[in-house]
C-alpha cells in the first residue's frame, strides 16, 4: 500500500491551542505543562538527559514475560538513570499541576470519593511497542484511538488513519486526508465534496465504518473493507467549526446512523448506508 510522505505538512492546530508543530521524527512537541517551578523543572531536565543517553538505540518492544523479569513495561531502564521509577512518580505526584475545568480541594474530593481497594488484577501486560507513534496534538481532543478487537488499533498518525495489528506486529495505513479526498458515493441531493489536507479532531471506529471530524468542521466516513472514502464533506462554515465528537449507533428500529457534533452548537445525523442527512439539532452549548 502506498505510503504518502507527510511529515513537512504543516498543522493548522496552533490556531485553536497554541501548541508547537511536530519534530521531523513525529513526535509532538507540546505545550509546556504548569509546574512547580525549580524543584520538577530541574528533575525533569536531568531525567530527560539522562533517558535520552540510555536510549538513543532502544530495544522498542517489551513481552509480557519481559515485564515479569522486571523490565519496565514503556521499556525505560530506570537501573541505569540517575533515578529510580519510585522516586520520579512521587516527585511528579507532588509537584505537576494537572488541568483543571473545575477546582476542587483533594481534601474535599477525598470525603466524597470511595477508597480504591488494592489487590485485584483487571488487567494483565501483554505488550507494548515503541514502533506505533500516535499523533494527539491536544490533550482535550477525544477518540483518536480505537481497540475494535484484542488486536486491532485503529490510530492517528500525522495526516493517516493507521491500523495497527498486534498480532502481525505490523501497521497498515487505512486513509491519508493530507491527499485529496475524492468521495465514492455519488447520488443526487448527497451535500458532498471533495477534501484535503484535513487535520483531523475526533474519530470512530465501530461495524465496519471509520468516522472522522475535523479541525475545519470536516466529516470523512470510510468503509474498511472498500477502498477511498465513501462519504465526506464539510459540515459548517462557522469561525468555530471544529467537530469536537463523532459516532456510529443504531437507532431503535435498527438503523445504522453517524452523529457529528460541532462547535457551532450543532449535532447533525446522517443515515450510514446512503449518508444522506436526517436531522439537526441546535443545542445551547458547544461541545
Amino acid at each position: 500500500m502506498e505510503r504518502f510522505e507527510n511529515d513537512d505538512l504543516q498543522y493548522v492546530v496552533d490556531d485553536y491551542y497554541d501548541v508547537n508543530d511536530f519534530n521531523n521524527d513525529g513526535a509532538v512537541v507540546e505545550p509546556e505543562p504548569q509546574r512547580d517551578a525549580a524543584g520538577l523543572e530541574s528533575f525533569d531536565s536531568d531525567f530527560e538527559d539522562d533517558i535520552e543517553s540510555v536510549m538513543s538505540k532502544p530495544k522498542t518492544d517489551t513481552s509480557a514475560e519481559e515485564a515479569r523479569n522486571g523490565k519496565d513495561i514503556q521499556g525505560i531502564p530506570w537501573e541505569r538513570l540517575n533515578f529510580t521509577r519510585e522516586r520520579y512518580r512521587q516527585t511528579r505526584v507532588r509537584d505537576y499541576k494537572n488541568y483543571e475545568n473545575l477546582y476542587g480541594s483533594r481534601e474535599e474530593m477525598e470525603k466524597e470519593c470511595l477508597q480504591v481497594e488494592k489487590g485485584k488484577a483487571f488487567y494483565d501486560f501483554q505488550f507494548n511497542t515503541r514502533l506505533v507513534k500516535s499523533t494527539i496534538v491536544h490533550f482535550q481532543l477525544r477518540n483518536l484511538l480505537w481497540a475494535t478487537s484484542k488486536h486491532d488499533v485503529y490510530l492517528m498518525e500525522n495526516y493517516s488513519v493507521m491500523h495497527w495489528s498486534s498480532l502481525l506486529h505490523k501497521g497498515e495505513e487505512v486513509l491519508n486526508v493530507a491527499k485529496p479526498i475524492v468521495p465514492n458515493l455519488k447520488h443526487p441531493g448527497l451535500l458532498s465534496q471533495q477534501l484535503s489536507r484535513v487535520q483531523i479532531s475526533t474519530m470512530v471506529v465501530k461495524e465496519n465504518l471509520m468516522v472522522a471530524g475535523g479541525f475545519q468542521g470536516e466529516l470523512i466516513c470510510k468503509y474498511l473493507n472498500q477502498s477511498g472514502a465513501a462519504f465526506c464533506t464539510k459540515l459548517t462554515t462557522d469561525d468555530n467549526a471544529i467537530t469536537n465528537a463523532v459516532d456510529v449507533y443504531n437507532n431503535p428500529s435498527g438503523a445504522m446512523r453517524v452523529m457529528a457534533a460541532n462547535n457551532d452548537a450543532k449535532i447533525r445525523i446522517f443515515d450510514a448506508e446512503t449518508f444522506a442527512s436526517i436531522n439537526r439539532y441546535s443545542v445551547v452549548c458547544s461541545f
